[in-house]
């Protein structure tokens, strides 16, 4: 997250979604959710890019979502996984300060962000060991791997300019996942990423193999029986689903932006479909997005070839890091939500902390209000 120093004051101003994905395409990592196709995805909100210049040059850009206040033309503005900036380049001031005032000048009574900066993080090896200790229940109990003291440091600037960090639960406040599982990918090969996995899994990948699991890319149509199983899933797993046509919306805008942006994959055994998946990428940085399987047919392991094909696919595409989403914080082997970080341990990746959301008042009696609104929902 590095550039040129800036000769001057940075200004913030609209940009069009042409020289907003321009500047996407220069950057190695940005976040699908800071790309100007999820403006059309999240339809319910109003979208703008803004850009940051010295000058006449671009320094930083933003997918900003305006949510409105019922009966009032006030706005929360909400940069998911953004903005795209180099924060750790100067005084994070010159950054915040131009973002705020022309957020205010749109509109916004308050401002909720999520930087994209990492500040821990822990190896497979480490979080095993960690599960297996009965003190140790969380994963912010757990003596990092690695830890980023500029990033760390941000924390007190941002608190400084008025910020203020949104509580989380488990790891997850009401918007984006505080703790993510990621494989490194950087200089690897098919066999080191294999080689990284525990036995279970390349167990459970040499199986699907085996039993003749077929992994294939589907198109458009085949997000219906994508939306079959994930509906199946969703009702197993005891969570709402988003119907077919947020898919389908999905697919058209990130498709629309880059062919290979959004990749929908399908897994059969004998004919039967038993996993499908979405991957989305963005230059260096791809995640899974969604995934579902059947009830029927586990035993045959579709979502390890899923997942395995989908890791190879990234990594032939020039990715290193392969995004496996949110995890709890949980390490607590009586708490069902372990389940999940032991499935992505597997992989032999790492869990990341990142920064967290944070929002900034602009006006204290309307942001008091949605705030008090939100926790009673």
């Amino acid at each position: 997250m590095t550039s040129a120093p800036h000769l001057g004051p940075l200004s913030v101003r609209s940009i069009s979604a042409t020289e907003h994905l321009s500047f996407i395409r220069s950057r190695r990592s940005v976040s699908f959710l800071q790309t100007p196709a999820w403006a059309t995805v999240k339809n319910e909100w109003r979208g703008e890019s803004i850009g940051w210049f010295d000058g006449e040059t671009i320094r930083g850009a933003a997918l900003v979502l305006y949510r409105q206040l019922p009966r009032l033309q006030r706005f929360l503005a909400y940069l998911p996984e953004g903005p795209d900036i180099d924060w750790l380049d100067g005084d994070l001031a010159d950054w915040l300060t131009p973002l705020a005032a022309h957020l205010r000048s749109q509109g916004a009574f308050g401002i909720r962000m999520g930087p994209p900066v990492v500040l821990r993080r822990w190896h497979a090896a480490t979080i095993k060991a960690a599960i297996a200790d009965p003190v140790l229940t969380s994963l912010s109990d757990v003596p990092a791997d690695v830890s980023d003291d500029a990033a760390l440091g941000l924390r007190a600037s941002l608190t400084k300019l008025g910020w203020k960090e949104l509580a989380t639960a488990g790891g997850f406040s009401a918007g984006q996942p505080k703790f993510n599982f990621q494989i490194p990918l950087a200089g690897g090969t098919d066999e080191d990423v294999l080689a990284g996995m525990n036995q279970l899994w390349r167990r459970n990948i040499k199986k699907a193999t085996k039993l003749g699991v077929d992994v294939t890319v589907g198109g458009r149509a085949d997000l219906a029986d994508f939306h079959r199983i994930y509906a199946e899933t969703a009702e197993r797993d005891h969570f709402t689903p988003r119907p077919l046509s947020y898919f389908e919306r999905m697919w058209d805008a990130l498709t629309a932006e880059e062919s290979d942006r959004l990749v929908l994959y399908l897994a059969h055994h004998e004919g039967d479909l038993v996993a499908a998946t979405t991957m989305v990428r963005v230059g260096e940085h791809a995640w899974y997005s969604y995934g579902a399987s059947t009830t029927a047919k586990r035993e045959v392991r579709g979502s390890n070839a899923i997942q395995w094909q989908m890791i190879r696919d990234a990594l032939a595409a020039g990715a290193t890091i392969y995004d496996m989403r949110g995890i709890t914080e949980t390490l607590d082997p009586e708490d069902s939500h372990v389940g999940l970080i032991q499935f992505k341990v597997g992989t032999g990746g790492e869990a990341v902390e990142y920064l967290g959301e944070w929002d900034l008042p602009l006006n204290r009696a309307l942001y008091l209000g949605f705030t008090t609104y939100m926790r009673r929902r």
